[in-house]
């Protein structure tokens, strides 16, 4: 079922498009979930080490659920020193072979130092193998909606045949936000300057790290392929985190330039506008079976987005939810979306509730509902922004 209301006359804005190099490209704002620019978002890309951002969300979850402690050691296996260790000539945290690490060390290793033979020894230790993390990596994909990604192992490396892990930047930051969000007090590591271990000294590898810009974390990836350079970052200003990807750039300068210059513009064009407080009525929805007819809905915090400076925008919002929906209905319930556009353009999708419940209505009121339900099929309702009927 769709419902549509528009929103019009938020006042002035518009900034001045900006162009960009890449090939792919997604920056959203944090707070309020709006996205600021999309260039061929959903296209899968080879994401190289940014991948290990999966890597980190299962063993985030793994120590948040009580699975895994900071203070475990894990294994460094003969694979994961040879794949991924000083013989790999990759990123390396020079784990030696067959010895045991603590866990907080791997994910220093890992964070600051993009080390794949911490990735290697995290997948043996949770998954036995890193085939076997695969796994899990692709089915947690999965649950947190990561429509565009499959991943073949903990490294982002190339896999046996040239096979490669894929995703696309809209994904990339998908996970970014959901992993800066659910996981503030193991995501601070990424900001960390340097890391020494075992008597070995390595600078974060990241290199917008302790820029004026306010990058705090997250990785560089390499197509070595020839798909490119690329990055996904996430900067804070003022209180404002901007979380970007990019992805084919044709060196490691153009990578950094062209974020810094993504995220300033995207810290400086913009002003925020509040479309909703949060718990107002957005619009209502109507309840097949109920004993009302329809219920409000409205998101649990204020509805926020930004909206570019400089020109009038053309906002209109519609709320949109799988329908019929069918009492009983409890307050607080999930029952859609609401999704604002610009013009054509979605900037902003913002999950809506049930503002009352809603019980089962009498018996008669049930037939006349299965009675229109017959002669119209699926309702689809237009709701009018005046009486958001």
């Amino acid at each position: 079922m769709l419902a549509a209301t528009m929103v019009g006359g938020v006042g002035p804005a518009g900034a001045q498009p900006i162009e960009t190099s890449a090939q792919n490209a997604f920056v959203l704002d944090d707070t309020t979930g709006t996205i600021i620019l999309a260039k061929d978002a959903d296209v899968p890309i080879v994401p190289g080490s940014m991948a290990k951002l999966m890597t980190l969300e299962l063993v985030f979850q793994a120590i948040e659920e009580g699975r895994l402690s900071l203070d475990d050691e894990l294994l460094v296996s003969e694979y994961a020193w040879r794949k991924g260790g000083a013989p790999s000539r990759t990123s390396t945290m020079f784990a030696s072979v067959n010895s045991n690490v603590r866990l907080e060390d791997l994910l220093r290793g890992i964070m600051v130092q993009n080390a794949n033979d911490a990735c290697i020894a995290i997948a043996e230790a949770m998954a036995g193998s890193e085939a076997a993390f695969a796994v899990m990596m692709n089915e947690r994909g999965r649950e947190l909606g990561l429509q565009q990604s499959s991943f073949i192992n903990s490294t982002g490396l190339p896999g046996a045949d040239d096979e490669q892990t894929r995703m696309s930047v809209r994904d990339l930051v998908t996970l970014a936000r959901h992993v800066i969000r659910q996981y503030p007090q193991l995501y601070r590591y990424f900001s960390e300057p340097e890391f020494t271990w075992n008597k070995i000294r390595q600078l974060n590898k990241n290199p917008l790290i302790g820029l004026s810009i306010g990058v705090d974390g997250m990785f560089a990836g390499y197509d070595e392929q020839g798909g490119g350079y690329g990055m996904v970052a996430s900067a804070v200003q003022d209180d404002q985190r901007i979380i970007a990807a990019i992805h084919g750039l044709a060196s490691g300068n153009q990578r950094e330039n062209e974020m810094q210059k993504l995220l300033a513009w995207g810290f400086r064009s913009f002003d925020k506008v509040t479309l909703f407080q949060g718990g107002e009525s957005v619009g209502e929805v109507g309840v097949y079976g109920g004993e009302e007819g329809w219920v409000a809905l409205a998101g649990r915090d204020p509805i926020r987005i930004l909206v570019p400076k400089g020109a009038k925008s053309k906002l209109r919002a519609r709320i949109v939810y799988d329908g019929p929906l069918r009492a009983p209905v409890e307050q607080g319930q999930s029952v859609g979306v609401l999704q604002v556009m610009n013009d054509e353009e979605l900037i902003s999708e913002v999950p809506l509730f049930a503002t009352q419940s809603i019980d089962v209505g009498p018996l008669y009121s049930r037939a006349l509902d299965a009675v229109y339900e017959l002669m119209v099929g699926l309702i689809h309702t237009g709701v009018d922004a005046a009486t958001g009927k």
